[in-house]
């Protein structure tokens, strides 16, 4: 890293940013959280037929576009730096992969939905610890950029899923969303199915299908049950709080130094181990 990006950001900003990065390029929550079936999620997700690849990837469409309806429609200014409540929203997801690992994959549309309602609840509690206005379309949009960011896989090797790649990539459906919801609302945003945000839900969605199809074929081994159900669900909430955490700390420190110091200065951080 150059000296003039060590002497212009302070060692706490620096530790926060390489602890950030790190975060970010951590391997996927599934091969992470659950290394003890990893082998078999590899090997289930290799061979998942198209048909079913087709409708993981819809649903992924439909449970974001719900998500949206139900989170971002209706955020609110709220008390900002306080502390996050990580462990209410794990619970809660917990709980859902219970039931519905009590019932395998046929509850599996169910339980996403619920689970990534929560997960979008807890991405906003992050982001408003880490001092962004809620009610900013910006910021709303940046809550949900949080599920295109999956970490490592080997199933992503079609995107490029570095952290400021990931953003560029999103950066012209965002830029276009937020123009259209300054003008019109977040209301009439989400109305119809041609607009800007069911364009940027789209492309949010290819990355986000990709952990979904990880959290399926889990949920789908017979072993598994409703308690492996929670282990799953945990796996996959606490990934999206650190994607989430990560995010929003960045985008902090962007707001402090500007947004090409930080991109400078977390390209040429090296993270060992």
């Amino acid at each position: 890293m150059s000296t003039s990006l060590i002497t212009t950001l302070s060692e706490k900003d620096l530790i926060e940013l390489r602890s950030a990065k790190k975060k970010m390029e951590e391997i996927g929550w599934a091969m992470k959280g659950l290394n003890r079936i990893g082998g078999v999620l590899e090997t289930g997700i290799d061979k998942l037929p198209q048909k079913q690849q087709k409708w993981l990837q819809q649903l992924a469409h439909k449970v974001l576009h719900t998500v949206v309806k139900a989170n971002l429609k209706t955020m609110k200014k709220g008390k900002t730096k306080a502390a996050p409540s990580n462990r209410t929203y794990k619970a809660l997801v917990t709980s859902s992969g219970i039931v519905g690992g009590a019932f395998g994959a046929t509850a599996f549309a169910v339980d996403l939905t619920v689970a990534t309602k929560f997960m979008m609840r807890s991405i906003m509690d992050i982001a408003r610890s880490e001092g962004e206005d809620l009610s900013s379309y910006d910021t709303q949009l940046a809550c949900l950029q949080v599920l295109a960011l999956g970490g490592k896989s080997k199933h992503d090797d079609n995107l490029d899923t570095g952290y400021y790649a990931t953003r560029v990539a999103l950066s012209s459906a965002v830029k276009n969303a937020t123009s259209y919801a300054s003008k019109h609302g977040m209301g009439a945003v989400l109305q119809g199915s041609n607009n800007t945000l069911m364009k940027l839900i789209g492309a949010i969605a290819s990355r986000f299908s990709i952990q979904v199809s990880e959290k399926f074929v889990a949920q789908a081994i017979p072993v598994i049950g409703a308690a492996g159900g929670g282990s799953v669900n945990l796996a996959f909430i606490n990934h999206f709080q650190n994607m989430a955490k990560a995010h929003f700390t960045i985008r902090r420190l962007e707001r402090k130094y500007g947004e090409a110091m930080i991109k400078g200065a977390y390209e040429g951080l090296e993270i060992n181990g």
